[in-house]
């Protein structure tokens, strides 16, 4: 049986994206490496999680991608706390146009532009 090992996102600046991921995540660099074009992050000794790879990219980013991060929070004042947490490690608003009528997310891209997902995990 396979299971997921990590989760790639490409990158245009490796030392940025690994400052907003291990920041926004609480990762590590895996054997303490950060590399110019592939760094692996893995939880903290302790912590659990799949790890997310960074991977030096030039392709442009999708303003609607195919597959992205949803990051969850245990509820709303959870999740407007970690927007805003976020928000100030370098995370942008993301002018999202398929948000339905009540969403439990919020879209946002990382400081390469890679969206991702706030979900409040309590909604209805």
């Amino acid at each position: 049986m396979l299971t997921i090992g990590s989760l790639v996102l490409g990158v245009s600046d490796m030392p940025r994206a690994v400052a907003f991921w291990t920041a926004a995540l609480g990762y590590v660099p895996r054997g303490g490496l950060v590399e110019d074009d592939w760094t692996v992050l893995e939880p903290a000794p302790g912590a659990t999680g799949v790890q997310l790879a960074l991977g030096f990219s030039e392709s442009p980013v999708q303003d609607h991608p195919r597959v992205h991060l949803d990051l969850y929070a245990g509820d709303a004042a959870a999740q407007a706390a970690e927007v805003e947490r976020l928000l100030a490690l370098g995370a942008q608003d993301v002018d999202w146009d398929l948000y339905p009528e009540d969403p439990d997310f919020v879209v946002l891209s990382d400081p390469d532009g890679n969206r991702f997902c706030v979900i409040d995990t309590s909604h209805g």
